[in-house]
């Protein structure tokens, strides 16, 4: 991996096969000579138009659980997938990343919304318990046959706010193997719900998933032995300002979802039903609180992080999108729980990154200087303009510590005017 962001795009896409053992044909899906098919996208949503094209990178140096790997990220801000390598680089060389996951269960809720006879409901469901589960494993024969299936059932009482009736929510806790589970959740919950209202009496209302799955955990520890001390200290501050501050705390989280999201979106993973679920996890005491904790203890720098993730590596446009297969292939996982672990640990070396950067130098020098690019582009530097551009506004960014599109739009002129003298 030494090297690897010095590499042209070309031999970037070489060596990363070389690595990963991908295909030829891999490569063509990776490096766009096979497209998306549009007929796939007619059958995934709506309305369709075209295809949305994002950037595909790797973030190298990673060594997870003693095991080197790539990153493939989806991402279009600038300096995500440079703080990932950087970063864990950086701890590869002075510590280590190792991972774990927590529980397997998702969550449907099925919700009878008021209640006339609580505890006479809240019985009759008890006493049903095996009834039930056995009804909902048997709309889930494959998944059932494969290990998973519902494997329990929880019933909460809510109270209806203003009123004396109270509400009533059945959680069916589903084992999803690798997939998500969020359509086969779905649909157990709506196929239970007259069983239900025959058993009780009562009125179901809501059926559906929760993407709060707190009985499905990621989680990841990284130590950096040795820390500077002055580093070491200003990471832990900056934890204890997320943890003071929600308006703090937001941004802290955002940044290890900088880590997590592209990930999640290469392989064709529900990103936004994650990024609930750890937003909702983060707030679970009733205070917005971080998902990372970075300590000092003794001479070592000490990350953790635990998060809800439901992620799967089969069904959905996991299956049908062929650069998520190739880039579950780059990751070399072909189980949820392994490629949950390592979300979550790209989510808590960003963090490291974040904190490192903001504690020390800032976070505009390093973003700039690559967000220099972006500029050159948005002034209108054709592809071969690019580099000239962003070099001299590395120049301006060194002396007046900052760069805009006026600076980038001055450049280009200027660039343009010595091509024409040169051509007189």
């Amino acid at each position: 991996m030494e090297g690897f962001h010095r590499l042209s795009q070309k031999q970037r896409l070489s060596r990363l096969a070389e690595f990963c053992g991908l295909s030829q044909e891999d490569q063509d899906v990776l490096s766009g000579q096979k497209a998306f098919p549009l007929e796939i996208a007619e059958h995934l949503i709506e309305n369709v138009v075209g295809i949305f094209q994002m950037p595909l990178g790797v973030a190298s140096h990673f060594k997870i659980d003693g095991r080197e790997v790539f990153i493939p990220m989806a991402v279009e801000e600038t300096s995500i997938v440079a703080a990932a390598s950087a970063t864990a680089k950086w701890v590869k060389q002075n510590g280590l990343i190792r991972t774990y996951t927590r529980g397997k269960l998702i969550i449907g809720q099925i919700q009878l919304p008021s209640v006339r006879e609580v505890s006479r409901a809240r019985n009759i469901l008890h006493e049903n318990r095996e009834l039930l589960i056995g009804y909902a494993n048997a709309c889930l024969p494959g998944l059932v046959d494969r290990g998973g299936g519902v494997q329990d059932i929880a019933i909460r009482e809510l109270a209806r706010p203003g009123e004396s009736a109270s509400m009533l929510v059945l959680h069916l806790l589903c084992d999803p193997c690798d997939a998500m589970g969020a359509n086969l959740i779905n649909q157990v919950c709506e196929a239970l719900k007259p069983k239900i209202e025959e058993l009780t009496l009562e009125k179901v209302g809501l059926c559906i998933l929760s993407n709060l799955t707190d009985g499905k955990l990621a989680g990841a520890e990284v130590i950096i032995r040795n820390i500077d001390p002055v580093i070491g200290r200003g990471i832990q501050e900056a934890t204890l300002f997320a943890k003071c501050d929600p308006y703090r705390a937001a941004t802290h989280n955002k940044g290890v979802l900088n880590g997590i999201d592209p990930i999640l979106i290469a392989t064709g993973n529900d990103w936004r039903a994650s990024e609930a679920g750890v937003h909702a996890f983060a707030a679970r005491s009733g205070k917005y609180q971080p998902v990372t904790d970075w300590r000092i203890e003794g001479p070592d720098l000490i990350g953790k992080i635990e998060v809800p993730l439901a992620v799967g590596t089969v069904g959905g446009v996991t299956r049908v999108h062929p650069t998520a297969r190739v880039a579950l292939k780059i990751l070399g996982v072909t189980k949820a729980e392994e490629l949950a672990r390592i979300c979550a640990a790209v989510g808590l070396v960003q963090n490291l990154g974040a904190l490192r950067a903001l504690s020390t130098v800032g976070i505009v020098k390093g973003h700039m200087q690559l967000h220099a690019a972006n500029l050159a582009i948005a002034a209108g530097a054709e592809i071969h303009e690019i580099p000239a551009v962003r070099a001299r506004l590395s120049q301006v960014l060194k002396t007046e510590k900052r760069i805009n599109l006026s600076h980038a739009r001055e450049i280009l002129e200027s660039i343009r005017g010595e091509t024409n003298d040169l051509l007189m």
